[in-house]
């Protein structure tokens, strides 16, 4: 049997890295009896933590499920990564959830990572719920940290609860629905007691209260005048009401507790059954060619939201049924590679609404759905953010490539931020993260999961060549010894070309060289030019006319005229004043307000030129022009710069001249590289 779907609650458990997620949901399942003892993040003994790079740097780096029971509910609960290196992950657990909790540090407030989140929640229409933590720690403050709510989010959001006592003397909660006081003692299950509202805490209680009594009045016409003629309103009636304003967005409840010592975690847990919306409750998924409704006697649909890749049990897919019921040893169809899939054991059928995992699914993967028969159906597309920070990345035992390449394609169905890519020109395989942290826990994955071993170094900036002027040159490649020799003779001038294009001219008259030997001589100014005369970068941007030339009728050759082609490009290029060239970045950037000087400063250290800035929420976004040569490394300065909340993409704009002096430092050290290799 399966759940049904009025009494699931999805729940994403999201916020700003070091807000204490995982410590909640560890809390959580304790406090619903899913685990026996508290583990703590400190000793790497979190449920949710199970990887080794996770717990060594105390964070989350992958979102997990747990499922519980409470309340006769069945909970689905997904802790995802606050680092906004993984944000794939967070992103991916918002769009299978009615509903998330927003964990905010009661001494931080909102950072900038509950902002984005936020934002992410608001366009997929979700439920939100905020939990304020770490309320015993110096300097947490809830009052404090709910006027930064109601200032970053609107005057929606409105306190449910308010704390009995502070930081360290932080003893309870007071329930404003029913005007009731929870007093917390020890860790244990069974910690909490009721007790009278404390005498000094009614009159800021009774103001909450009106506060939340207002929120809630605006969603029922009916409560408010009630509640203005001063009718006693029932619990239930307020707890209805709740859940009709939070369900779409009109309210979001603010609760507050101290995770690590499961102080408001019983509440919290009745919050979520009571506040948030089931699949039932949230409606039907409408998507473009079909509508999908949480009930079992349709078709089954069912998308599958994170891919694990798990070296024993091979690929683990986390899914969500939408429609129908998925049972175990049953066939299901893959929609998008039209295969049929085998689902093996599940420990129960997962109904309608609710979520589970299958392993050992053979084409599967995130981003996929699952259905009874094959029809077109697409979720729609979040946008992740690129990859901007690229190492250049080597096999540590020469024979390992294919090794590293499968294991990378492995985590890029994990995480799909990742990017993965050869250099046409430099010829290096390059990886690509989010930030450098990011790419090194793909390394760090890499080792542990599937022992292929890397080096990383920073990539080759891709420069290039161009000429400023036209140039005549002159070919004549010519060989006898014995038997047939070898003849071809051509004269080109060549001239810049905008916009690195390539174009070959044949204004050959009479048939001095023949029609056939031309597409030869072509190749030879291609081959001439991938080593362009200045640094030995490819060359763009050029017209070759081809003029004249001679030929013999026994001796020329394709060979010979290629040659030929080759030698007179070469003389040509490099009397046509040949100049360096760099690629120009893009960059946009979002900083805090107070950090705007220090960046542009920065920037402008590194030949960048600024094109604008523009306020957004509480950080400001700038754009600037940056030579890629001075961005190689600045993920960790940005961090250092802002205090670790600044951000930044990159995209290519264009190619320019670099400058003479810095154009002596790339030629010494392309030719010492040259040295080397030779």
């Amino acid at each position: 049997m399966h759940h049904r779907a009025d009494r699931i609650r999805n729940v994403a458990l999201v916020g700003h890295r070091g807000s204490g997620k995982t410590s909640l949901n560890e809390a959580l399942l304790f406090q619903a009896g899913a685990i026996n003892r508290l583990g703590t993040i400190q000793d790497g003994t979190t449920v949710s933590d199970a990887e080794p790079d996770e717990q060594q740097r105390q964070m989350s780096i992958s979102a997990s499920l747990s499922s519980f029971e409470w309340q006769d509910r069945k909970i689905n609960l997904l802790d995802t990564p606050g680092e906004p290196s993984f944000v794939a992950d967070a992103l991916g657990a918002l769009r299978v959830c009615e509903s998330a909790v927003f964990v905010v540090n009661g001494v931080m407030g909102v950072e900038v990572n509950t902002h984005r989140l936020w934002q992410r929640a608001e366009e997929l229409d979700i439920a939100r719920l905020i939990f304020v933590n770490m309320l015993d720690r110096e300097r947490a403050d809830f009052f404090r940290t709910l006027e930064s709510l109601k200032a970053a989010f609107g005057r929606h959001v409105v306190a449910t609860e308010i704390p009995i006592g502070s930081e360290h003397d932080v003893r309870g909660v007071i329930d404003l629905v029913d005007m009731k006081a929870y007093e917390y003692d020890g860790a244990a299950r069974d910690n909490c007691r009721e007790i009278p509202i404390p005498d000094d805490l009614r009159p800021q209680a009774e103001q909450y209260r009106e506060q939340l009594m207002d929120e809630v009045s605006e969603v029922s016409e009916a409560l408010m005048e009630r509640y203005l003629e001063g009718e006693e309103i029932s619990h239930e009636e307020i707890v209805t009401a709740l859940k009709d304003g939070t369900n779409h967005g009109d309210i979001f409840p603010v609760t507050c507790g101290v995770a690590t010592q499961n102080l408001g975690t019983n509440r919290l847990l009745d919050a979520i059954v009571e506040d948030l919306p089931s699949p039932v409750k949230h409606g039907a998924l409408e998507l473009p060619d079909i509508t999908l409704e949480p009930v079992e006697d349709k078709p089954l649909y069912a998308y599958v939201f994170k891919t694990k890749a798990d070296p024993f049990a091979g690929r683990i897919n986390l899914f969500r049924v939408y429609q129908g019921v998925l049972k175990g040893d049953s066939q299901v169809l893959n929609t998008r590679a039209h295969t049929k899939e085998r689902i093996g054991h599940l420990d129960a059928e997962v109904g309608p609404g609710d979520i589970g995992a299958v392993a050992k699914l053979k084409e599967t993967r995130a981003g996929d759905w699952l259905a009874d028969r094959d029809e077109p159906i697409e979720m729609p597309q979040i946008k992740l953010p690129a990859p901007v920070m690229a190492f250049a990345m080597t096999p540590k035992s020469k024979g390992d490539e294919d090794k590293v390449f499968t294991a990378l394609r492995r985590l890029q169905e994990e995480d799909p931020t990742i990017d993965l890519h050869r250099d046409p020109q430099t010829g290096e395989q390059i990886v690509a993260g989010l930030s450098q942290m990011h790419v090194e826990v793909i390394v760090d994955r890499m080792r542990e999961r599937f022992g292929a071993e890397v080096e990383l170094k920073p990539p080759r900036v891709p420069y290039q060549e161009a000429i400023r002027k036209p140039a005549k040159g002159h070919g004549r490649h010519k060989k006898q010894s014995g038997g047939r020799g070898q003849f071809g003779d051509c004269h080109i001038t060549i001239e810049p070309l905008d916009d690195g294009q390539f174009e070959f001219v044949d204004e050959i008259k009479g048939g001095v060289i023949p029609g056939s030997f031309i597409p030869a001589v072509e190749k030879g100014v291609l081959d001439a030019m991938e080593h362009g005369p200045v640094a030995g970068f490819p060359l763009k941007g050029v017209r070759v006319r081809l003029q004249d030339g001679q030929y013999h009728s026994v001796d020329s050759s394709e060979q010979a005229f290629r040659t030929a082609g080759s030698l007179a490009m070469k003389e040509a290029m490099a009397q046509a004043s040949p100049t360096l060239l760099e690629p120009i970045m893009l960059v946009t950037l979002s900083v805090p307000e107070e950090s705007v000087g220090d960046v542009i400063g920065d920037l402008n250290s590194r030949r960048g030129r600024p094109q604008g800035m523009e306020p957004a929420g509480l950080m400001t976004e700038i754009k600037a022009e940056v030579p890629m040569a001075e961005m190689l490394t600045y993920a960790p300065d940005l961090r250092a710069l802002t205090g670790g909340q600044g951000d930044y993409t990159m995209e290519f704009l264009r190619y320019e001249e670099v400058p003479a002096h810095l154009a002596q430092k790339v030629i010494e050290a392309a030719r010492a590289e040259e040295g080397a290799a030779a």
